[in-house]
């Protein structure tokens, strides 16, 4: 187990989104984060105290989390003093970066001379069978992206949150590292190997009571040239019964990606649901997910208005509105 709290790793980050591991720990489990650590030249900032290694561990902190995802997921050079220092200090670390902490023999050393444990969040620790397509019971939503990072997660974290709240058998399902690190259990789903992705899925989303929904963490998008076979494995191996369109509406182009732009909610749509209905011929799209943190509220609303007028849908931003009108049209069904 990872210990709690912890204290944000933010490093270099180049700008707000490469924090996304961070701000997702910070908004859903703000009782495991103390603070946060930034180096020179960090243009992200998701809103705790900045703390010195030793300030943290005075406030309690036990684990360094790294909150970056960057591209390719690599431990940069530039972090690892902070990294040595800190195990120096007693903490240990955490990283869900494809490049493990195990592999660092510098960090291997010291943690092993310092009695601190290192805790590689994205390796698959279970023998994941092939998909074999076979209907389960229970039933299933995904949220799928016009690009990555731009705000599955917390869609069906919000979806959960409110379906809990009212006292329905509902459960989140992470396949990716911050969801993880926030849940404390999940896939790795991008760490699995290609062959055994789309059987990973229905492992972690097996059969359940007819009334149970399973909020499943989507990843990449369809129309992301780098990332879209983790989607495809989560759209045939969730079966999903219900999709939601998840979009950022002001990106101008796709993430990392400048010659490509993203598609319209229309072509999510119409591609996702023919694809998803390959496993599940009943799927339908439910609603959309708009995240508006870049706007103010007249703005955002304005946007939302727009967008469900012109999709028929409802249209709302969960982290910020809730997610209740979602979780009515996935009830309607």
């Amino acid at each position: 187990m990872i210990k709690t709290p912890y204290l944000l790793f933010l490093g270099d980050a180049p700008d707000q989104l490469a924090a996304k591991v961070a701000q997702g720990i910070k908004d859903w489990r703000p009782d495991n984060a103390v603070g946060q650590f930034r180096m020179e030249g960090c243009n992200a900032d998701v809103g705790l105290t900045d703390m010195t290694l030793e300030e943290a561990k005075a406030a309690g902190a036990k684990t360094l989390v790294i909150g970056v995802a960057n591209r390719g997921g690599m431990i940069s050079q530039a972090w690892k003093k902070v990294l040595v220092t800190a195990l120096e200090e007693g903490f240990d670390l955490a990283s869900g970066l494809h490049n493990l902490l195990r592999d660092e023999e510098d960090l291997v050393a010291v943690a092993k001379a310092c009695g601190r444990e290192l805790h590689d969040v994205r390796i698959p620790d279970v023998d994941y069978p092939i998909a074999n397509g076979v209907k389960r019971t229970g039933k299933r939503c995904l949220a799928v992206g016009t690009d990555c990072s731009v705000g599955k997660m917390y869609t069906s974290l919000a979806m959960d949150k409110e379906m809990k709240a009212r006292g329905l058998n509902s459960n989140f399902r992470a396949t990716g590292q911050t969801g993880i690190l926030i849940t404390g259990n999940g896939v790795p789903l991008d760490a699995v190997i290609a062959d055994f992705m789309a059987g990973a899925v229905e492992w972690l989303t097996p059969d359940n009571d007819a009334d149970h929904w399973d909020h499943i963490e989507g990843q990449g998008s369809l129309f992301h040239v780098s990332y879209s076979g983790v989607t495809m494995a989560l759209i045939h191996g969730g079966q999903p019964d219900a999709l939601i369109l998840a979009h950022e509406p002001t990106r101008e182009h796709m993430r990392g990606l400048p010659g490509y732009d993203l598609p319209t909610l229309q072509a999510l749509r119409d591609t996702a649901l023919n694809l998803a209905r390959v496993a599940n011929p009943d799927c339908q799209v439910v609603g959309i997910s708009v995240n508006t943190s870049a706007w103010d509220e007249a703005t955002a609303e304005a946007y939302l208005a727009k967008v469900e007028a012109e999709m028929g849908l409802p249209a709302v931003d969960p982290f910020r509105q809730g997610a209740a009108r979602l979780v009515d049209a996935l009830l309607a069904l």
